[in-house]
C-alpha cells in the first residue's frame, strides 16, 4: 500500500498538532501519524480514580500556550471548535515551606511585591518586569524563532537598541546565572526565591542550572500576564478542539500507527514507512522525536555523517517525573486558609529544599523531601469533580528513572518502580502534604500513581522518564538544541525537519517549534523559496524502504 501528501508529520504532541494545522491551513495536504490510539502526546484527561473525577493525565496548565505565537495563530479557530479556558485574576500560585511559611503570587505584580519584606526588593522585582516588558518583542522573537538564522542578529540588535549594551549584557549574564545565584544577587529577602525557583522545575531546570537567572523573571512575567489557565472539562478537551480543527482544514490523522523508518532518496526525505505502509511526502517530513530516535533509529544507516549520529547518541536526558492523582470527598483543609482557592501550590523551601531534592534525584536517590506541585484545578473548573468534591494533581519532577536507593533509607528500590515502591513513595508525598493539610487522609477516596516507567512506556520521547525531551543544561539549549553542530530544526537531510521538546525553544506546552517550522515552510524567504522549488524539481527514484 502507498499513500502521498505534501507533508508527513510524525508525532501528535502539541508541536505536531500545531505544525499539522498550520501547514494544512496554508493549503498543504498533511498526514499526521501517531503511534498511540489517541492524539495529543502528554495531553489527556481520564477518570483515573473514580467515576466523575476528571484528572489531567500528564500536562495541565496552559500559560505557555496562551502567551506564545501558536495560540496567536490558532487560538480563535480552536475556540470556535470548543476550546474554553478558566483562569484567575487574583492569587494564582504559592509556595509553602516545611515550617509553614507561605509566599503568595498575585496576577497583579504590585500586590505580589507589596508582601516582600524589603522595600528595595519590591523595586527590584517591578523593575525586572518592566525591563522585560520593554524588551518583550526581542526576547519573544528569540524564543520563537530559528536562532541560527538572521533572526538572531535582528532580535539581538533590537535588544541593544532598546536596552543599550548594558541591557543586552544584563540578559546574557542572567542566562549564564542559576536561579539560586540570580535571587541571591538581586534580592535581600527570600520571597522571589521561595515563589519562583520551584517553577524552574517546569522548565526542566534545577535551582543550580545556568539560565535560571533568565527564566525566573520570564516565568514571573508569564504568570502575571497569563495566569494559570486550565481547559474547561479537562485538558483532553484541548485535544478534542485540535482534532476538530484538523478535520476542518483537511489534515488526515493516522492513529495507532508506528513509524518504523524515514525514507531517504538521493539525500532527501521522501516519506515514512509506518506499520508496513509507505506514506510519501512530496515536500517535507516533520518528526517530533528525540535526536536519539531520529538519528539512531528512524534514519537509514549512513544517511548523515557519523559525527552527527555520535552527537545524537550523546544527547543527555534529564531527571524523571511522576504524578499522583487523588480523588477527595471535599477540599482539603489547608492550615493556611488562603491556599484553599489557589490553583497551584508548591511545597518547597525554595532553592534550599528543591536544590537538595534535585541533587538526590540526579544521584539516583528517591528524595527525602521532594518538591511537590499541588494542582487544585477544580478551584478554576468545578466541572471536573462531583458537586462538593475535590481532586488533586500532584507532580514530582525530582525522581530517578532507575532508583539506586532511598535518601530517607525507608523504601526498597532494588527492583525499580514496582507497585509497592510507587505506593510507598506516594505515601511519603501525601504525608508531606498532610503536614500542611491535616485532614488530607480523611478526605482521600482513591489514589492513582503514574511512575517514570509509565511515562516512558506511553511516550517514547520521554526517554528515562524525562517528560521534557532532554536535559535543559545551557550547552544543550538555545543555539545548541538539539545538537551542537545541528542547532536548527532543519536537519542535514533535505526536506526533513525536527520539532518537539528536544528542539528550540525546548519543553513546555507552547507549540513553539511546530509553529517555527510551519512558518518556515509556508512563508520562506526569497532564497529559501528558490532552493525549495529547485529541490522539488529534482528527479526521484521510487521509494525503497530500508
Amino acid at each position: 500500500m502507498s499513500d502521498e501528501a505534501d507533508a508527513v508529520v510524525v508525532g501528535s504532541g502539541i508541536n505536531g498538532l500545531v505544525a499539522a494545522v498550520e501547514l494544512a491551513r496554508a493549503g498543504w495536504s498533511v498526514v499526521l501519524v501517531e503511534r498511540n490510539q489517541e492524539i495529543g502526546g502528554f495531553i489527556a484527561t481520564e477518570e483515573r480514580t473514580r467515576p466523575g473525577y476528571l484528572h489531567d493525565t500528564y500536562s495541565s496548565w496552559h500559560p505557555l500556550f496562551l502567551s506564545g505565537p501558536a495560540y496567536a495563530s490558532l487560538g480563535e479557530q480552536l475556540h470556535r471548535h470548543g476550546l474554553e479556558y478558566r483562569n484567575t485574576d487574583e492569587w494564582a500560585t504559592a509556595s509553602v515551606a516545611a515550617d509553614g511559611r507561605t509566599t503568595l503570587f498575585h496576577r497583579d505584580p504590585e500586590r505580589t511585591a507589596a508582601a516582600f519584606e524589603h522595600s528595595a526588593d519590591r523595586s527590584t522585582y517591578l523593575a525586572a518586569l518592566a525591563f522585560l516588558g520593554e524588551n518583550f518583542g526581542s526576547i519573544g522573537g528569540l524564543m520563537g524563532s530559528e536562532l541560527r538564522s538572521p533572526a538572531l542578529v535582528r532580535y539581538s540588535a533590537g535588544l541593544v537598541r532598546t536596552g543599550g549594551r548594558h541591557g543586552a549584557e544584563r540578559l546574557l549574564r542572567s542566562m549564564a546565572t542559576s536561579g539560586r545565584g540570580y535571587t541571591r544577587r538581586e534580592y535581600r529577602g527570600d520571597e522571589v526565591d521561595h515563589l519562583l525557583v520551584p517553577w524552574l522545575l517546569h522548565a526542566g531546570l534545577s535551582p543550580d542550572h545556568a539560565s535560571g537567572g533568565l527564566m525566573i523573571p520570564l516565568l514571573a512575567a508569564t504568570l502575571h500576564g497569563f495566569g494559570v489557565p486550565v481547559v474547561v472539562g479537562g485538558a483532553g478537551q484541548f485535544v478534542v478542539a485540535f482534532r476538530a480543527l484538523l478535520d476542518s482544514v483537511g489534515a488526515r490523522v493516522e492513529t495507532g500507527t508506528r513509524v518504523e523508518r524515514i525514507l531517504v532518496e538521493e539525500g532527501r526525505a521522501t516519506g515514512v514507512l509506518a506499520d508496513g505502509k509507505v506514506i510519501r511526502a512530496r515536500r517535507a517530513v516533520l518528526a517530533s522525536v528525540t535526536p536519539t530516535a531520529l538519528y539512531d533509529d528512524l534514519l537509514p544507516h549512513g544517511t548523515v555523517a557519523p559525527a552527527i549520529v555520535e552527537e545524537a547518541r550523546r544527547f543527555r536526558y534529564g531527571r524523571a517525573a511522576m504524578q499522583i492523582h487523588v480523588a477527595l470527598s471535599g477540599p482539603i483543609g489547608w492550615r493556611d486558609e488562603r491556599l484553599r482557592m489557589i490553583p497551584l501550590v508548591h511545597l518547597s523551601d525554595g532553592s534550599g529544599s528543591t536544590g537538595i531534592a534535585c541533587a538526590e534525584a540526579e544521584a539516583g536517590l528517591l528524595p527525602r523531601r521532594p518538591t511537590v506541585v499541588v494542582g487544585q484545578q477544580y478551584v478554576l473548573d468545578p466541572s471536573r469533580v462531583p458537586p462538593g468534591a475535590a481532586a488533586l494533581w500532584l507532580q514530582l519532577q525530582e525522581v530517578p528513572y532507575a532508583p539506586r536507593g532511598d535518601a530517607a533509607g525507608e523504601l526498597d528500590t532494588t527492583s525499580g518502580w514496582t507497585p509497592a515502591l510507587a505506593q510507598g513513595y506516594a505515601e511519603r508525598v501525601l504525608n508531606q502534604l498532610a503536614e500542611h493539610a491535616p485532614d488530607l487522609h480523611d478526605r482521600t477516596l482513591a489514589v492513582d500513581v503514574i511512575t517514570p516507567t509509565d511515562l516512558a512506556a506511553y511516550n517514547p520521547n520521554a526517554v528515562d522518564g524525562d517528560p521534557y525531551g532532554g536535559s535543559a543544561d545551557l550547552d544543550q539549549s538555545y543555539l545548541w538544541r538539539p545538537l551542537p553542530s545541528s542547532g536548527r530544526h532543519a536537519t542535514p537531510v533535505s526536506g526533513l525537519w525536527q520539532i518537539g521538546a528536544s528542539t528550540h525553544p525546548g519543553a513546555g506546552l507552547g507549540g513553539g517549534s511546530g509553529h517555527i517550522v510551519a512558518k518556515a515552510l509556508t512563508e520562506p524567504g526569497r532564497f529559501a523559496r528558490l532552493s525549495q522549488q529547485l529541490s522539488e524539481r529534482m528527479p526521484r527514484r521510487p521509494s525503497i524502504p530500508s
